[in-house]
């Protein structure tokens, strides 16, 4: 994987419509090493390239086949509020389980675990056995249908990035959730994070997130799978999906450790996408999201970003989170 703006799009069922506009929702925290969330709840080359190909490329994802490669999905179905193990494997044309990967930012395989409504999110780093079945422990905390969206680079030769999706059923009683409020800032654990740029079909554009803690820049953020910052954004309707690289990395002599963490991405159509942006800092990986609206309408509609680092969550508060161990029902996983 390069250091230039890495654009993975890919597509699971049917989604909620979110607000019309930058929107704050909930914030869930991952746990490498320790983990922050919410109750609900990857420099320099602008032009697009991974997964998604550039923006009129078909979207990953969109398939549980693709290049001669299968998501094999062995847990259709867990039970919301209860930890479970979900187990899946990756088989070649021949129907034989994968069992040889290209490293990526540190790991094998990215597995995005996303609710429909774009309220739950977890970004997950399984284990595989020796036979190339992968597993990893999660905890839903909603019913509903869940896409899960495996990313990994298999090694063989003149092998590309790839992205498949499944769908997996949570059981339990589901209720939907209100669409969160319009917001360019959002906060998760006294730290606040701000939203500068639009984001455009069709065009690279530049996104900056400025972290902030008790009114002052966050300058010491740290190297989390070798980045200062994580970018998933997900489009509400069929949760089209963008994974964006930052620009730049630790070590490089120019990125700067905060506050600000530099995106360029582009966006495949006109619509309402969910951001998610992961960071870490003393420690502690947390993710704080966002909704933003592309289109000709997103200028008028989008609010300028504050300063006070008050949000309007799900319930019109400040979204909070709570923090667990690495074991714990993290959204990040090692």
């Amino acid at each position: 994987m390069n250091t230039g703006a890495k654009i993975t799009a890919f597509a699971a069922a049917l989604a909620a419509t979110f607000g019309t506009a930058y929107g704050v929702g909930t914030a869930v925290g991952p746990a490498a090493p320790e983990r922050s969330s919410a109750a609900h709840s990857e420099h320099e080359d602008p032009a697009p390239s991974g997964h998604g190909g550039h923006p009129d490329a078909t979207p990953g994802g969109l398939q549980i086949t693709e290049a001669g490669h299968t998501l094999d999905l062995k847990t259709p179905r867990v039970t919301a509020g209860e930890k479970t193990e979900v187990r899946f494997a990756v088989r070649d044309r021949d129907g034989r389980q994968v069992t040889s990967y290209r490293r990526e930012h540190g790991k094998e395989l990215h597995l995005i675990l996303v609710s429909r409504d774009l309220v739950t999110y977890r970004h997950l780093h399984p284990t595989r056995a020796a036979d190339g079945t992968w597993s990893t422990p999660v905890d839903l905390p909603t019913a509903g249908t869940y896409r899960v969206f495996a990313d990994f680079t298999p090694d063989t030769e003149n092998a590309t990035d790839l992205t498949l999706g499944a769908d997996l059923a949570v059981s339990g009683t589901y209720k939907a959730p209100a669409p969160p409020k319009p917001s360019a800032t959002t906060t998760v654990d006294g730290y606040t994070v701000t939203l500068n740029g639009d984001l455009r079909p069709g065009e690279a554009s530049a996104l900056t997130l400025d972290v902030s803690r008790a009114g002052r820049p966050v300058t010491d953020l740290e190297p989390y799978l070798g980045a200062y910052g994580h970018l998933v954004a997900l489009r509400s309707g069929d949760l089209a999906y963008l994974h964006v690289h930052p620009n730049g990395e630790p070590g490089d002599g120019t990125t700067e450790p905060g506050p600000g963490i530099s995106f360029t991405a582009t966006a495949p159509s006109d619509g309402t996408y969910r951001l998610f942006l992961d960071f870490q800092h003393r420690g502690t990986v947390r993710t704080a999201a966002f909704t933003v609206r592309t289109g000709p309408k997103a200028a008028a509609e989008t609010p300028k970003p504050t300063t006070t680092g008050e949000t309007g969550g799900e319930t019109g508060g400040e979204t909070t989170g709570e923090t667990t161990g690495e074991h714990g029902d993290g959204d990040h996983r090692h």
